[in-house]
């Protein structure tokens, strides 16, 4: 039943209580921390907490040279402005505050989010504003984390895109939960087989999703924006199939698109009116960070939503981190005071617009090496050594490797052809470039050419010299599955296993009665390994231990009939 003050058309308290977890239906409120509130009260003498006295803290004062977000000709973003935290300022910031953050601060934020997400276009049809709030937390990365508890019981099911950020894979996994793994396009995640697979759903075979994750500015790793037509799309399944979207954003403000910036879940959730009495809006929890455009090791974050979802994560605070940092609300207070919220605005477009180039940079060192085919001669594997979509937000390119080159008559095909992780470890880390395995992405563990790179904080020089490596890393790795295969055939996983100890190698040019010899094909499975074999041939380094069978073709043991002794030869691929 619904409450009598709940907005029309919008989820109730009811509902939000009952789409909590056990966990959270069962934690109680803090016996200190939730009445730290009750101290601001006027004329209250407080003897609630332990509260440390500000006069034992060895800090008189602080102060924080800032850059000014609106350079001018008398004055250079670097010259800008001193923050000075002394008097009461200080004490706040050395001091417990309450879990949900600093009133000021809080206030603060929630302005913001009223301008950026609530047009006044969309004010006059918005409808769920009463229904919902800020808290800020020790980063969106805890309050997801958070988030998750709050809403899932082990068993449960999410709904995420494929890729997904690959940080919540080992939280989900701890936590017991079940994946519905919706891949996404160059809009965002597929709505069409989101309608489809819940429409079909076995509900006695696996529970029905409670909740829809997503990021959709840059989506981490992939680099996609979920488009304005998407994600009405989304929205509209979310009503239909009663689903809660966790809309995780830390790249709202890293936008720098050619297209109008569409608007968040959030700002649509309350935009639009439902379509019928069952499809009601206010079901967006949102995550947003400071980590991406101040500081991310001042840890804060805020999530927006619902007062009975932000409670229970609260609640969670409460008994783990207690609260934010008070050092660092106050400094990103005193600094938001000072800028105003024209000026922070400014200073995120600014922080884009510095991404929009780094990533031009590493676009076009990508066309250099990695496209294009005409700088490239007939014997390094030919063609373009990869595939990508240029992204408009964040700080990635989701990069697709052509790892298995054409392949000449008689030569034999690699089994790790189809995934980018072996590659990074045996070929790229050896060259000097790291990179992120795409297979970390993928709940269900599938296999994938494809790998993330960062353009954040390399230089144009380190960030050359990093595709270049890639790009030898790659032809490398061609070059080996191009070389044609002994008369003895592929390793096949049919084939024996045979572990030769390390000892038992001995020099190429050790003198052997070649008249006296016999000699034994032996076969590999690729699936297994073998103790630590000698030297690269290719490269002069020691093999990685274990050493992967994938890299060779046969083992030729030449024994010697007269003296017992025998010799290893290891034709490598």
């Amino acid at each position: 039943m619904e409450k009598e003050n709940a907005p029309s058309g919008v989820l109730s308290d009811e509902y939000y209580h009952s789409r909590l977890s056990a966990v959270s239906k069962a934690r109680k409120p803090s016996p200190i921390w939730d009445l730290f509130s009750v101290e601001a009260q006027p004329g209250m003498l407080s003897m609630l907490a332990g509260k440390p006295n500000p006069s034992t803290f060895p800090f008189s004062h602080i102060t924080l040279g800032v850059k000014s977000p609106t350079p001018t000709a008398s004055c250079s973003s670097e010259a800008g402005m001193e923050l000075v935290l002394k008097d009461d300022d200080l004490a706040m910031a050395l001091q417990y505050n309450m879990t949900a953050g600093i009133p000021d601060l809080v206030s603060w934020v929630t302005h913001l989010m009223e301008t950026v997400h609530c047009t006044p276009s969309s004010k006059s049809k918005e409808v769920a504003k009463p229904n919902w709030r800020v808290s800020l937390g020790p980063g969106s990365q805890d309050l997801l984390y958070k988030a998750f508890c709050a809403l899932l019981d082990p068993g449960d099911t999410i709904i995420v895109e494929g890729p997904t950020y690959p940080t919540i894979i080992p939280l989900l996994d701890a936590m017991g939960c079940h994946y519905a793994i919706v891949d996404s396009d160059d809009e965002g995640m597929s709505a069409s087989d989101l309608d489809k697979m819940l429409g079909t759903w076995d509900r006695a075979a696996k529970p029905f999703p409670k909740v829809l994750y997503t990021v959709p500015f840059g989506s981490n790793p992939a680099g996609i924006t979920t488009s304005y037509t998407r994600r009405l799309q989304i929205l509209h399944l979310a009503r239909k199939y009663d689903l809660l979207i966790l809309e995780d954003d830390p790249y709202y403000f890293l936008y720098y698109g050619e297209a109008p910036k569409p608007p968040s879940y959030f700002a649509l959730d309350r935009q639009q009116q439902p379509t019928s009495a069952d499809f009601k809006g206010g079901r967006v929890v949102r995550l947003d960070s400071f980590s991406k455009i101040i500081s991310a090791g001042f840890r804060l974050g805020w999530v927006t939503g619902p007062s009975v979802i932000l409670t229970a994560i609260e609640r969670h605070n409460a008994s783990t981190v207690v609260q934010p940092s008070s050092l660092s609300q106050m400094v990103l207070l005193k600094l938001l005071q000072t800028w105003g919220l024209e000026g922070f605005l400014e200073h995120a477009e600014k922080t884009a617009l510095f991404y929009r180039e780094r990533r031009d940079v590493l676009a076009g060192h990508l066309e250099r090496h990695l496209r294009l085919s005409d700088q490239r001669d007939e014997n390094d594997g030919g063609g373009c050594l990869a595939e990508w979509r240029v992204p408009d937000a964040s700080m990635f390119f989701w990069v697709k490797l052509n790892l298995q080159s054409s392949l000449p008559d008689g030569a034999c095909p690699n089994t790790d052809a189809e995934d980018s992780t072996p590659f990074i470890r045996d070929t790229a880390v050896p060259r000097g470039v790291l990179v992120l395995p795409g297979k970390t992405a993928f709940p269900d563990g599938r296999e994938t050419l494809h790998v993330r790179l960062s353009f954040s904080l390399l230089s144009d020089e380190e960030m050359e010299e990093a595709v270049k490596r890639l790009a030898g890393a790659i032809v490398e790795q061609q070059q080996q599955r191009r070389r044609p295969r002994s008369g003895l055939g592929c390793p096949n996983h049919h084939s024996q296993v045979v572990a030769i100890p390390e000892q038992q190698l001995v020099d190429d040019d050790e003198e052997e009665d070649k008249s006296k010899t016999r000699t034994t094909a032996i076969m590999i499975d690729t699936e297994k390994s073998l103790p630590a074999l000698p030297r690269s041939r290719s490269s002069g380094t020691p093999r990685s231990e274990p050493f992967f069978c994938s890299f060779i073709t046969t083992i030729i043991v030449t024994a010697s009939t007269s003296d017992a002794k025998s010799q290893i030869l290891l034709d490598e691929l």
